[in-house]
C-alpha cells in the first residue's frame, strides 16, 4: 500500500492510541495547534473509555455514556485526522505506523499511547476468559459472557476474578452491587484468585483490612497463594492442585506490554514496556514518545496506573511542542506516594494515602468530584 502523502515542509504528530495522556494532547490542540505541523491520531475504537470510573459504570453508577470520550468530536474539533484501524506493526526505518484494512501513516514525531494488557491472559485458551482489556468492549463481553454463553441449565453460576491489586478489588466489588441490583446475588457466586498471601498490596495495611472485610461480608470467597496455571473451556486450575468449574474467568492481573510492543526496535524495559528518559522520550529514538502504562521511565519508574498517565499529560503536550521547535524540554518526575480512592459498589469509597485510610460516602463524593471533573473536559458520545 502507499502511504499518506503531506505537502513539503509540514511535519506530523502521530498520536498512537489515545489514552488518558494522548487525550490531553488532542483536547490542548483545539485552542493551541503546533504551527506547520499535522495532527494524526490512530485508535481502535472512535471512543475512549476512561478507566477511573469503568468499575462504577460495571456496578451501574453510571452510564456507558459517562465514561466515554468521543474521539471523532475531539478531532474535528481539532482539525486532526482520526484513524479507525488496528495498528499491525510500527516501521522505524521508514517511520511509518502500518495496518491491514489501511494505508501506512508517516510521522515525523510519534507518541504511543496505547496502555497495557492484563498480564498472563493469552497463555490459555479458553473461552471462559474475559480480559478487563480493551475497556472498551469488556462491560459487553462481560456480560455475554455471564448471561449467554454458559450452559441455561446452570443456575448457580461461577464467576472467578483473577489479580489481587486494586484494580480487580474495584471490578470484584462492582460486580457484587451490579448482580445485587439485578438480583442475582443467589445466582452467581463470586471468586477471587491472588497469588499473594492477601489482597491490594499497593495499599497500606488499614485498607487491606477494610477490604478483606468487604469480601466476607458480601460472601466472596477468596483463594490466597493461588496461581492460576491453566483455564479450560469448563474450569480453572491453580498451582495447588484445585480444579473448580466456572461459567466466566475476568482476567484482571498486572500490567502487561501489548504485542505490538514485541514488535518495535524500541529500547525496552525488563518488563517489555517502552524504556524513556524522564522527557518521555524513547531512549534509542528521540522521534518517540511513550506515556501511560507503555511507556517506563528509566530513572524513576512510576506505578502503572491512570493517575501516572493523568500527570504526565501537560509534560507530553509541552515536550511535543518543545521537540518541534528545538526548545527546552520538562522533565516527568513520578511520585512515590500518591492518593488512591478505590470504589467499594456500595455508594462509599476507600481513600487510602500514605498511612491513612477511610473508607466513608465522602470518600465516593471525592472520588465522584474528580472523576467527573476530568472527563468533562472531553466532549462524550
Amino acid at each position: 500500500m502507499n502511504s499518506v502523502r503531506k505537502p513539503p515542509n509540514q511535519r506530523t504528530i502521530v498520536l498512537l492510541g489515545i489514552g488518558h495522556t494522548n487525550a490531553h494532547v488532542l483536547k490542548q490542540w483545539v485552542d493551541y495547534p503546533i504551527d506547520r505541523c499535522d495532527l494524526v491520531c490512530i485508535s481502535p475504537f472512535p471512543i475512549a473509555t476512561y478507566s477511573g470510573m469503568l468499575p462504577g459504570t460495571l456496578g451501574e453508577q453510571f452510564t456507558e455514556e459517562e465514561m466515554q470520550i468521543d474521539l471523532r468530536v475531539m478531532a474535528d474539533r481539532a482539525g486532526a485526522t482520526l484513524i479507525v484501524a488496528k495498528t499491525t506493526s510500527i516501521d522505524l526505518d521508514s517511520n511509518q505506523i502500518c495496518f491491514s484494512d489501511h494505508v501506512p501513516v508517516p510521522f515525523d514525531v510519534l507518541s504511543i499511547g496505547i496502555g497495557s494488557m492484563p498480564a498472563g491472559w493469552n497463555e490459555h485458551e479458553s473461552s471462559l476468559i474475559v480480559p478487563t482489556k480493551p475497556m472498551q468492549t469488556f462491560l459487553r463481553r462481560l456480560s455475554e459472557r455471564i448471561d449467554c454463553a454458559s450452559d441455561p441449565k446452570v443456575i448457580n453460576k461461577r464467576v472467578a476474578i483473577v489479580g489481587g491489586g486494586v484494580a480487580s478489588v474495584e471490578i470484584l466489588l462492582c460486580l457484587h452491587e451490579h448482580l445485587r441490583k439485578q438480583g442475582r446475588l443467589d445466582q452467581v457466586q463470586l471468586h477471587l484468585f491472588s497469588r499473594s498471601p492477601s489482597v491490594g498490596g499497593e495499599l497500606n495495611a488499614r485498607s487491606q483490612e477494610t477490604i478483606l472485610r468487604l469480601l466476607a461480608e458480601r460472601n466472596i470467597e477468596t483463594h490466597f497463594k493461588s496461581t492460576v496455571t491453566q483455564v479450560s473451556d469448563e474450569s480453572l486450575t491453580t498451582n495447588n492442585g484445585k480444579t473448580i468449574p466456572f461459567e466466566a474467568v475476568v482476567w484482571a492481573t498486572g500490567a502487561a506490554p501489548p504485542i505490538i510492543l514485541h514488535q518495535t526496535r524500541l529500547d525496552t524495559d525488563d518488563r517489555g514496556f517502552i524504556a524513556t528518559s524522564d522527557t518521555l522520550q524513547s531512549l534509542s529514538h528521540q522521534h518517540v514518545f511513550a506515556v501511560g502504562d507503555a511507556g517506563t521511565v528509566i530513572r524513576s519508574p512510576a506505578p502503572k496506573a491512570g493517575v501516572t498517565a493523568v500527570r504526565q499529560s501537560p509534560i507530553l503536550w509541552h515536550n511535543l511542542r518543545a521537540f518541534i521547535e528545538n526548545a527546552p524540554m520538562k522533565k516527568f518526575h513520578s511520585r512515590k506516594t500518591f492518593l488512591k480512592i478505590l470504589n467499594t459498589g456500595d455508594g462509599k469509597g476507600l481513600l487510602d494515602y500514605g498511612w491513612f485510610s477511610f473508607h466513608a460516602k465522602w470518600c465516593w463524593t471525592l472520588k465522584t468530584w474528580i472523576d467527573r471533573r476530568f472527563i468533562r473536559q472531553f466532549p462524550s458520545p
